[in-house]
Formats: C-alpha cells, structure tokens, sequence
C-alpha cells in the first residue's frame, strides 16, 4: 500500500510524477478549501511537501496526527515553527547550496542595474528619449567601491565574490567573525553601513532578523548608497526604506524579496531608483530541478529509514 504524503507546495512536473509512482499523493496545492481537504483526507499521511513561506505549526500539526517529515522544497523556512516540530518529534528537510549560485547571481545583476540604472537606461531607449534628448545622466563606477554582506553564509560568500570581481572591497556582519576569512568584520550593522557605498542582504528570514536593516541602518547607508536584498522582505524596515527612496536620501535599491508579496506596496511602482524583481532568485530551470530532486531524495530517505540527506537539526 502506498504511503500518503500531502502536498502543500508541488515540485517540479518531473518530479511529481516520479513521486506518484510510489506514494499517494494529496494534492491540497490543487484544491480552494485546504484546511477542510487536510482535515478530511491526511490523518494518516507521515510527510508533507512544503516551503518555508507556508506556515506550519501546531494548528496544521494537529490536522496531521501522524506526520513525521516536512520536507521544504526551499532553502529558508521562516514560516515553519521549529519547537512544535520538535516538540511533535517532526523531523524537517529543506533544500540548502543547491540555489547559491543562481541567488548570489541575482544580487550581481541587481546590484549592477540599479547602480548604472538599467531599468531607467531600457526606458530612455525604447522610448526615444535619448534620440530627442541625447545622452542619459551619468551613473558612478563600481569599481573602487566597498560593499557590505549582512551574512557572510553559504550564498553571502557566493555574493561577497562576485562583488571582488567588480573590484569592490568586502566587508561583513554577522554573529561571529569568522577565523579563516580575510574581509573585514564589523560587529555593529550600522558601523558596516556607514562604511559600505553598497549593503548586501543575505540573512535568513524570520522573527531573529525581522527589521534588522533599521531606518537607523539605511540613513548610515546614506543618499549615495544602494541597498540590496536578496533574503527576506521581513529583513528590512521597508516603510523606512520607501521613504528614504523617496526622500533621495537612498540613492537606489535592488530587491528580490518584499513584504506582502506577491502584492507588495504600490509605492514601489512609482520609484525609478529601485530595481524590482519577483522573488525569483532561484528561479532557473536547473536549480528548480536540483531542489526537486533533493525533496525526492529527503522523502525516499524518511520512509526507508535512512540518514536525511539535507536535515535541519531541531
């Protein structure tokens, strides 16, 4: 008999299809009224197939009396309460490195359109502006610059490397100084602000990191530096933000990631110094394929009783 596992977030066509072959599935992503399908159709289901933007905690826990995996099809799990897992002995997979490249390539690209203006510049062309009114405004070099990595992880280190490649100079927060890195540490986000011309965000998400880029970080940024955020939308204090775009006294801004998504504020809509891209940081075919197959590979694992291949420790 096939073991139930209930889909909250599918994965890729292949991979589903893979899965169906072996296992059950309930389909919840597919139907309007979720809580009434889990409720009717999961009691017995052990795993679930999840993201770290649904929330799961001791409400869906008490839908699912015999769930023994959540297996997040992505890196970060912000919405998942980790001590109800614990405290239900639920055992949690998520689907880290996998994305690094693509995540840190997109902090690249975003850093680089909003410092020479891209979205701006494609606009004066298609519009006919530079042909009426010659040469846009000049935009300033990167090179020489320094830029600040809020989280010098796994994909922060991606992001801190391609930055040297641009020539800027490194510098980091974080927790810690770590022993065997050469860029300089600053124990205070605000002294890492006020140093960087570019601030980088490549934190986690969650209540540890809610606000951490204060208003009080962005004006140390100050009217000539970009802010960039790759990580979470709960991560920056983004009214402060909005208002020092307006304000000029943030010269520009790259953003994957906001609050509310996918209806961020509108105010986004009419700021020309801020570069918006819909949360698509891992949005490749290849790496969506490798976070489907590591899912796969968490589950077949959990029903054969063997190590998790990518396990969050509770």
């Amino acid at each position: 008999m096939k073991q139930d596992i209930l889909v909250l977030s599918p994965l890729e066509e292949r991979q589903m299809g893979d899965l169906d072959k072996r296992y059950h599935l309930l389909r919840a992503d597919l139907v309007k009224d979720n809580d009434g399908f889990i409720e009717k159709n999961a009691k017995d289901c052990r795993a679930v197939i999840s993201t770290g933007n649904i929330v799961f905690d001791k409400n869906l826990i008490s839908k699912l009396p015999q769930v023994g995996l959540v297996a997040c099809v992505t890196a970060g799990f912000d919405q998942v309460n980790l001590k109800d897992l614990k405290d239900h002995k639920i055992r949690l997979t998520n689907t880290p490195d996998v994305l690094t490249d693509d995540v840190a390539d997109v902090a690249l690209m975003l850093m680089l359109a909003a410092r020479r203006r891209l979205v701006f510049g494609d606009h004066y062309v298609r519009s006919g502006e530079w042909a009426k009114k010659g040469p846009m405004a000049l935009t300033e070099t990167t090179a020489g610059k320094r830029a600040g990595v809020v989280g010098l992880g796994r994909i922060g280190h991606a992001i801190a490397k391609r930055f040297e490649s641009c020539g800027l100079a490194i510098g980091y927060y974080g927790r810690h100084k770590k022993p065997d890195v050469a860029y300089q540490f600053f124990p205070s986000l605000v002294e890492l602000a006020k140093w960087s011309d570019i601030l980088v965000v490549a934190v986690t998400g969650g209540k540890e990191t809610e606000k951490l880029i204060s208003k009080e970080v962005i004006a140390a940024l100050g009217n000539r530096g970009s802010l960039i955020n790759i990580s979470r939308g709960t991560v920056i204090d983004e009214d402060a933000m909005i208002k020092a775009l307006q304000s000029k006294e943030l010269e520009t801004a790259g953003l994957d990631v906001y609050l509310n998504e996918p209806n961020i504020n509108p105010a986004f809509y009419k700021l020309e110094n801020v570069v918006l891209y819909p949360h698509h940081g891992s949005g490749t075919v290849e790496t969506r394929d490798r976070m489907s197959d590591l899912v796969v590979e968490n589950i077949d694992a959990f029903f054969a009783d063997k190590p998790l291949p990518s396990e969050v420790k509770l």
